[in-house]
């Protein structure tokens, strides 16, 4: 049975995290049960190898038929080589099967975190995130070994227990007593466990969240002074989570030890009693050989059996941390009103901004977080009575609003890949385009075509950007690796990037906080200019305080505390609006003290 990677992984039982380890199972089925045959028919074979051992000593060599003694060792000797065969299938088939829970995870999980989309922040921290992808995932893949071993386990046990039957009762009942009374044993510490490692795997998560947050902002903290304060926290959190691992690690170790300690006494007392009934004659030669056999046979069972339950256990926390992710819902989407048919105007009551269909509009206020805030209400990001056209927001299916608004946000992520794969070309659609060869197949003549227009439309969108000189600076141009969140590139490389992203995609409205604020001033009028052009006669909002973007506008709406104080082109706004005035001067200052650092030497962005 193939693990495909890219089917679909199926609608997982959110129920509980016993009930999703359940579910998995169910999902592989025919493997999980190839893998507990195997399992079982290996172990059972285990324990056979001191059954045969004891025909052998019994029937050939105590009495000298050299004959039976022969017999029986080949036989020793073929269920050796079946064994190591049924092993070497055990193994694979349990990898098989861990592999798909592995990624059958994952998928669900991915699939989830789309679906959620904007809502995600929202609900899980980006901490918890990594931590499922990263810890829980691989601990769910290792705890579905019980359907193969552990199954396996308790058929061997059962099997060793109805062989020391033929050779002594009393024994037999040791043996399968035996077993339960380690399980009650142990039993407390399992639950014990389960509490410290979800206690662990909580605190991991917020302080895998808090190095996304330091590493990201390093360099502002650097600018700010406050790297020393953040250490600091840093530190005493990690403290406190290697504190907690000592307490997981702590009744981990008594798990395992008494898991090896336990079996050992349990078949020290089994040999002894087999020993004392040969020495009584009770039992034969023989019958000792096999005792000692099967007590050794034993100790892969109960081994695997305490494994099991550690494994189980620490996998059904993970298990519930995936199962409460997926439990997550984004906001209900009620919207049953169709959107405009034609371009129509956007507006948010909230803040009395109104946003002309076709005009290049921008929000200029000395607190950007007002800004960002309208746009989120404009695009739906956020519950709110904006209007489209006269459509409340709320009444339009979310999928036609995504579909034709883009709120392009400062900070977007970026993903791992060719910079034509980061900016949004996908390399099926690029295919063909630079095959200028002429051909008489429709077919390839179609691909040529539409790897032409995707790659006319990459490179206006690259031009619009002014990117050019990045794809000219990269060794392989649009081809060459960009790692996560673009890291290989500058902070004023990544917003031209994102900027490219957003052109590329060519919305009908396209709402953009603070698109060129890392850029220098030439570079900056450069966007503007070609942002004007690119986007003539469709809906274009900035929020921003340059000037150099602010005159290009067609209409400029100055916003004081979040609400429009007033309406006009730049130049009117600049001859009208002291306060508009004041704070378009002091960006301009801005933008003066970084253009003479740049002549000074200091590398521009």
């Amino acid at each position: 049975m193939r693990i495909d990677a890219y089917a679909d992984p199926g609608t997982p039982d959110r129920r509980g995290g016993w009930r999703y380890l359940a579910w998995l199972v169910r999902r592989q089925w025919p493997r999980c049960l190839a893998g507990a045959v195997l399992a079982s028919v290996w172990m059972v074979l285990l324990a056979a190898t001191p059954y045969l051992m004891a025909r052998a000593v019994d029937h050939g060599l105590e009495p000298g038929d050299l004959g039976a003694l022969a017999g029986w060792t080949g036989a020793m000797v073929a269920v050796g080589g079946v064994n190591a065969w049924l092993g070497m299938m055990r193994h694979r088939t349990m990898t098989k099967v861990r592999m798909d829970a592995n990624f059958r995870t994952v998928k669900v999980v991915v699939a989830h975190a789309t679906r959620l989309g904007a809502a995600l922040r929202a609900h899980v921290g980006t901490g918890e995130v990594v931590t499922i992808g990263v810890g829980d995932v691989q601990t769910i893949s290792g705890s579905l070994t019980a359907v193969g071993p552990g199954v396996g386990a308790v058929a061997a046990y059962a099997t060793v227990g109805g062989l020391m039957l033929s050779v002594s009762t009393r024994l037999a009942l040791v043996v399968l007593l035996g077993v339960p009374l380690l399980a009650v044993a142990l039993g407390p510490l399992m639950g014990r466990l389960q509490g410290r490692e979800t206690e662990y795997r909580e605190r991991q998560s917020v302080l895998t969240a808090r190095i996304g947050d330091l590493a990201g902002g390093l360099r502002v903290l650097n600018g700010l002074g406050g790297k020393g304060l953040v250490a600091d926290a840093f530190r005493r959190d990690s403290g406190r989570l290697r504190e907690q691992g000592y307490r997981v690690g702590a009744v981990t170790s008594w798990i395992q030890a008494l898991g090896m300690g336990l079996p050992m006494l349990f078949l020290a007392l089994v040999t002894w009693m087999g020993a004392r009934l040969a020495a009584q004659g009770r039992i034969s030669v023989g019958e000792l050989v096999s005792v000692y056999g099967y007590v050794v046979a034993l100790g892969w069972p109960v081994a695997f059996l305490i494994e099991m339950g550690h494994q189980l256990s620490r996998g059904v926390v993970a298990a519930r941390r995936v199962v409460a992710f997926l439990r997550l819902e984004p906001a209900p989407d009620e919207g049953t009103r169709e959107a405009p048919a034609e371009p129509s105007a956007l507006h948010d009551p909230a803040s009395g901004v109104r946003v002309l269909p076709g005009r290049l509009t921008a929000l200029a206020t000395s607190r950007p977080s007002d800004a960002a805030e309208i746009l989120d209400r404009l695009g739906r990001y956020t519950p709110s009575d904006a209007t489209w056209g006269d459509i409340p927001l709320a009444d339009i299916p979310l999928p036609q609003i995504r579909s034709r608004i883009l709120v392009a946000a400062p900070e977007a992520d970026l993903f791992a890949g060719p910079l034509s794969n980061v900016i949004g070309a996908q390399e099926s659609d690029l295919r063909g385009a630079g095959n200028c060869a002429t051909s008489h197949n429709s077919a390839a003549d179609a691909e040529q075509r539409t790897g032409a227009d995707e790659w006319a439309k990459l490179t206006a969108a690259i031009h619009t950007a002014a990117a050019e000189d990045i794809v000219r600076a990269l060794p392989d141009g649009l081809e060459t690796p960009i790692e996560a969140q673009a890291r290989n590139l500058s902070g004023g490389q990544r917003q031209r990037v994102r900027l490219a992203r957003a052109l590329h995609t060519d919305p009908e409205i396209l709402l953009a906080a603070e698109p060129t604020s890392a850029l220098d001033a030439h570079t900056e009028a450069t966007v503007a200019d070609r942002l004007k052009r690119a986007r003539k006669g469709r809906t274009t909002v900035l929020a921003a305080t340059s000037p150099l973007l602010l005159d290009r506008a067609d209409v400029v709406h100055h916003l004081v505390d979040g609400k429009v104080a007033a309406t006009g082109t730049h130049r009117e706004l600049l001859d009208t609006e002291p306060g508009y005035r004041a704070l378009v001067a002091r960006d301009a200052e801005a933008e003066a003290a970084a253009g003479q650092a740049a002549e000074e030497g200091e590398p521009a962005r």
